[in-house]
């Protein structure tokens, strides 16, 4: 993108688990995350943002939407150099950020600036209103005191902080949490950045207060051309706010395109499933569900290819089934009642494991019933599963079930946006 503010190439933030942690919890917890008995890597990471781009141009709202643990704030908290980049580019301007270090990211921090979603936790209690505003000032220095509250009084009557001498030398406890947010909001601009990374800047507000911050922001924008990467999960938010959205799913961008599109014509079946979860202000009008089965995958092991896949209500053999998928389905099975043939049949599932593509079990014999029964499961319970299957065959007394190998996912441009989704 020419004269992009920001611009983010193969991102990737990963974040290692201690294994003094993991030795406390259990192997056992582990390998129950993991959904298989195969030998844990020695170095296991939780893989926040996993490998995304995007780009910011000036004067744009980008809103960041996904539901939570998705790595919403973690890619707000590296853009900003926050949290350390394990791979990928951020170039802000012309300098990559992540080959910087803190002494030499310093002199930019006045350009890059922070909403944080909490304004209680985002303010020292035990300084007033005005020194919090003040802080950013003094730390970077070549102002006058005078200067400095000139400067702070002008930022706080910008913000809505008024009257703002009295404000000034009250204490973060003596004021509501929007005079908080609105002090927050005001400490971010003082320095005119050219970009700002606002974490849900509304989550904690009052519905009462939210609009009035959303307009504040808006109206921020207009006068100072600011740039806003704007991190929220609630959709109508991001509809109010911004131009630009990018939907995200366990560490992965999976739509992203202009706010008006995406809305009235999604393509993922993930935002598909987001939009349908909207509540509509219209009491007995009837509306297509499109709710995703299932909980949000171990982000210690993701599945492969698309990351939504295994919640997926319309997923292709070819989108990236593994052995533990089978292993999953086969648990499920077995809270069934009715299934306690099947399950004597099939076996605990502590006897079944999973290695890549592959989910196993010993068997005695040749294994034939084993292999119809479970023929029989898949077909019954999920066709997708089933046609991704390759072979089913029993080799050195163990029943092995391969599936065939992800077909590749690439990012495509559908309608105005890209999507990642092997239905496009």
């Amino acid at each position: 993108m020419t004269g992009s503010v920001l611009s983010v190439e193969d991102l990737r933030v990963h974040f290692p688990i201690k294994m003094n942690v993991v030795q406390v919890a259990g192997r056992a917890l582990l390998r129950r995350l993991r959904r298989s008995v195969v030998a844990e890597p020695v170095h296991p990471n939780v893989h926040a943002v996993d490998g995304i781009g995007f780009a910011l141009s000036k004067g744009e709202i980008l809103g960041w939407v996904g539901e939570s643990g998705c790595g919403k704030t973690t890619t707000g908290r590296a853009v900003l150099g926050l949290v350390r980049a394990t791979s990928g580019n951020v170039l802000f301007g012309d300098v990559d950020l992540t080959k910087l270090k803190e002494k030499d990211l310093r002199p930019l921090r006045p350009r890059m600036q922070f909403i944080f979603q909490d304004p209680h936790a985002a303010l020292n209690p035990a300084m007033t209103i005005g020194q919090a505003i003040l802080d950013p000032l003094l730390i970077q220095g070549g102002v006058s005191p005078e200067e400095a509250k000139v400067a702070v009084l002008q930022a706080m009557e910008e913000v809505g902080l008024v009257p703002a001498e009295e404000l000034y030398n009250k204490y973060p406890a003596d004021v509501s949490g929007g005079q908080k947010q609105r002090a927050v909001i005001a400490r971010a601009i003082l320095l005119h950045p050219s970009l700002v990374v606002a974490d849900e800047p509304v989550a904690m507000l009052d519905m009462s207060i939210r609009a009035r911050i959303l307009e504040l922001l808006l109206e921020l924008r207009r006068k100072y051309g600011l740039t806003y990467l704007f991190i929220t999960h609630d959709l109508a938010t991001a509809k109010f706010v911004c131009d630009r959205i990018a939907i995200m799913y366990l560490g992965r961008i999976v739509e992203i395109g202009p706010a008006a599109s995406v809305f009235s014509d999604p393509k993922h079946p993930y935002t598909k499933a987001l939009i349908s979860a909207i509540p509509v202000p219209e009491p007995g009008r009837p509306r297509p569900q499109a709710l995703p089965r299932g909980e949000v995958p171990d982000a210690i092991f993701p599945p492969a290819g698309c990351r939504f896949h295994p919640r997926c209500p319309v997923a292709l053999p070819t989108c990236g089934w593994e052995g533990r998928d089978l292993v999953d389905l086969l648990e499920e099975r077995w809270l069934e009642p009715k299934v306690a043939e099947a399950e004597a049949a099939l076996g605990p599932v502590e006897s079944w494991s999973a290695e890549g593509l592959v989910a196993k079990r010993p068997v005695e014999g040749s294994g034939e019933a084993v292999r119809t029964l479970l023929d029989g499961v898949v077909a019954e319970v999920h066709a997708p599963l089933r046609d991704a299957i390759e072979s089913i065959s029993v080799e050195e007394s163990e029943l092995r079930v391969r599936f065939r190998p992800p077909t590749e996912l690439v990012a495509k441009e559908v309608d105005g946006r890209i999507v990642e989704c092997l239905l496009y």
